[in-house]
């Protein structure tokens, strides 16, 4: 069975919801969004295991935070205030330490999508590493970085790829609109952790 427009429908209904109407992130929305691009992350298989792990971890670790009281950190950068005035923002466990890492992941399948569309007669394998070069990278330790040289070289036939992902709707007209409209609230995020100064905290 043919799903209902492309794999990224869930998540581009749900981008009209993550702002409030005074223009403020808004938590739950938020991860409802990114947690739509865990079944995109799925069809690449093994490739992004280690990508779809992590990004799944901070999800539920911001979730957690979120759910233990729901008004108060109904604003996504409220959590980071709390431990920034706590002093724990830094600790690698910390929910400042998961929203840049969700934040980062993000911006690479971002990154990687762009890739997609732009660059047609890319493999899947260089759409990964130059996104992944873009994005991640300078973030990563080695060990991080050679875990995920290796795993790109599992990145499924981009054709392939592709028509999975499409369903009956128009793929590329999809992931633009993913791009564009998922980049400024990435760029927010990574100011808001910059004014804190937690936007260039490294992979140990």
């Amino acid at each position: 069975m043919q799903m209902e427009g492309t794999v990224f429908t869930p998540t581009l209904e749900g981008m009209k919801h993550v702002k409030s109407e005074s223009g403020v992130i808004l938590t739950k929305p938020f991860l409802q969004v990114c947690k739509h691009i865990l079944p995109v992350l799925e069809k690449f298989g093994s490739a992004m295991s280690i990508v779809k792990t992590d990004i799944g971890g901070n999800i539920t670790r911001l979730e957690t935070k979120h759910a233990s009281d729901p008004t108060k950190y109904e604003q996504l950068h409220s959590m980071v205030k709390v431990e920034v005035s706590a002093k724990t923002a830094k600790s690698s466990s910390s929910c400042t330490n998961g929203l840049l890492w969700l934040t980062r992941a993000m911006d690479f399948l971002v990154a990687l999508f762009h890739n997609l569309v732009q660059h047609p007669d890319w493999q899947m394998s260089q759409a990964c590493s130059d996104a992944y070069s873009k994005t991640l990278k300078k973030w990563h330790g080695w060990l991080a970085s050679s875990s995920f040289s290796v795993a790109i070289k599992l990145a499924p036939d981009r054709k392939k790829f592709m028509e999975i992902i499409s369903g009956s709707g128009n793929i590329n007209a999809d992931i633009e609109k993913f791009c564009s409209t998922f980049s400024p609230l990435l760029a927010e995020n990574h100011k808001f952790l910059a004014s804190v100064g937690m936007d260039d905290l490294k992979a140990s």
